[in-house]
């Protein structure tokens, strides 16, 4: 008993256009989340700066900082132990000033550390201006 005999059977299908639209949706999502940044593509050369030179009226403090890692203050050497030791010989060779300008003369080669290491000392020792000397562009 064949119920069915004059009955066509619909063959299943799949529905495309709701298939593309998923796919599109999944593509802009990831296309507006992907960052395309390098970092390994970026071209610095520091440190080179124009500018103007400072007006002020308090002597700053030279600090000098060398490819090796080797500090002095006002030119004179200094055996790093801690930031806090470097705190203490800022605070002596500022003297009676009470917010003297910090110099930091680093070499293009010296650590990223060292140069951090005399802008904690500088924070320590309570002092707030700190500038870097840089060398003109060549024109």
């Amino acid at each position: 008993m064949n119920f069915q005999r004059g009955q066509s059977r619909d063959e299943p299908e799949i529905n495309l256009i709701a298939l593309i639209d998923v796919l599109l949706v999944i593509l802009i999502f990831l296309m507006v989340t992907t960052s395309y940044a390098k970092f390994s593509e970026l071209q610095i050369s520091l440190p080179e700066a124009g500018g103007k030179e400072s007006t002020s009226q308090d002597k700053p403090i030279q600090v000098t900082v060398d490819a090796s890692e080797h500090y002095a203050i006002n030119n004179q050497g200094l055996v790093f132990t801690g930031v806090a030791t470097m705190a203490t010989s800022l605070k002596d060779a500022a003297g009676k000033q009470a917010d003297p300008t910090i110099v930091i003369n680093a070499d293009a080669k010296a650590p990223h550390q060292s140069v951090i290491n005399v802008m904690e000392a500088a924070r320590q020792a309570g002092f707030g201006r700190i500038t870097f000397t840089t060398q003109s562009q060549p024109k």
